[in-house]
């Protein structure tokens, strides 16, 4: 029996995450964030003081990197058997991550690891090209979105409550210009995946938004 799929797809700062882990809490499925692995990725190549045009090291990073997920109440992320949660949320790794991410050479290596977490008795699948490149027959099917202005402030108030300093228009302008470079990208761009349940989350709550994915499951 091959074990059925939950794609959430959307931007950055659409409540993704939350989403997701909460559902596949709710259901019992296993959890793949593949933003992590790209922002392990990410956090790798900084650690390696790689340029970010040199793929080929990229690539090598890549293979080797042996990643750990432990999907609680908050999302804990181990690169190599050390805790590399805290760094995963940073902009220098998000921008890092966007940027590597557009690269097909790197995205075929971390293909596989992906679509290995599809194991029963289910998956739900949190990205940006899980629904429309990674598990394209998906049997459900979300994107979640929400305006750059709303995912701006959440997490600029994200960072304050961290008592990290942060500049709202600096992050409306930076999310921005991530959604134009994941939308034009040649390989995998993000879009909305066919058959997908738009789902726009600006004026709802979360649980709103959980209640109509689960609903679509079940």
């Amino acid at each position: 029996m091959t074990a059925p799929v939950l794609t959430i797809d959307g931007p950055s700062g659409a409540g993704k995450g939350t989403v997701s882990r909460a559902v596949a809490k709710l259901l019992g499925w296993n959890y793949l964030d593949s933003g992590s692995i790209y922002r392990s990725l990410a956090v790798a190549v900084l650690n390696a003081g790689l340029n970010l045009d040199d793929v080929p090291a990229i690539c090598e990073v890549a293979q080797a990197m042996l990643l750990e997920f432990d999907c609680g109440d908050a999302l804990i992320v181990k690169l190599n058997g050390v805790d590399i949660t805290a760094h995963l949320a940073t902009e220098t790794t998000g921008n890092t991550a966007s940027i590597i991410a557009a690269y097909p050479d790197v995205r075929a290596v971390l293909l596989q690891k992906q679509k290995d977490f599809q194991q029963l008795p289910g998956l739900v699948a949190d990205g940006r090209d899980m629904g429309s490149v990674v598990f394209s027959d998906a049997r459900y099917k979300v994107y979640l979105t929400a305006s750059a202005e709303e995912r701006a402030l959440r997490r600029y108030k994200q960072l304050i409550e961290k008592g990290i300093d942060a500049n709202l228009p600096q992050i409306t302008r930076e999310i921005e210009e991530r959604d134009r470079r994941d939308s034009q990208r040649t390989s995998a761009p993000l879009t909305v995946p066919e058959g997908a349940l738009y789902i726009d989350s600006s004026n709802l709550t979360i649980q709103e938004v959980i209640d109509q994915v689960v609903n679509l499951v079940v």
